[in-house]
């Protein structure tokens, strides 16, 4: 499916991509990668996902390269719950979804466009089908993600104090 929002996903896909992990060059805060982080563990990352399904879709993975779920510590599995609940809390503040899509691809024949373990948070809505998706196959994202990062990065830190109070 092609997007109104960013036509550079068919490069992307088609191998124009930084070379190494794009998600350890994000941890790393690397220039070669658009960072989009929101918030940060102790373990984990969370970050939007640079070609967004909705708007609020993040992804939630390990700061330790790793591609297969099993083998999580018991400290950074613990950790990835507890963020994916808190995405889930702050999405509800910032974006009010109906519902929500959570998961994981494990490699590259399972769907994941990226060798290291990552989850996908997408809120979903009500009526989300427009005459966009319908006729033409592309999907109209109603926020800018780099608008949609600034609101969640207080949002996340909003909920961190809160927390700690």
């Amino acid at each position: 499916m092609n997007y109104f929002f960013n036509f550079e996903k068919i490069a992307y896909l088609s191998g124009n991509k930084p070379e190494g992990c794009i998600l350890c060059l994000i941890k790393d805060s690397s220039d070669k990668v658009q960072n989009l982080v929101v918030h940060e563990s102790a373990y984990s990352l969370i970050s939007l996902n640079m070609y967004p399904y909705n708007p609020g879709h993040l992804m939630v993975f390990p700061k330790r390269h790793l591609i297969d779920l099993r083998r999580l510590s018991s400290e950074e599995r613990q950790d990835i719950d507890q963020l994916i609940c808190l995405s889930m809390d702050v999405l509800d503040e910032t974006h009010a979804p109906a519902a929500y899509n959570i998961g994981c691809n494990m490699g590259l024949p399972a769907g994941a466009s990226i060798e290291h373990l990552h989850y996908h948070i997408v809120p979903r809505y009500h009526r989300e089908i427009g005459i966009a998706e319908i006729f033409a196959g592309k999907r109209v994202l109603v926020e800018n993600p780099f608008e949609t990062q600034k609101k969640l990065i207080k949002a996340f830190a909003a909920k961190a104090e809160k927390k700690q109070n």
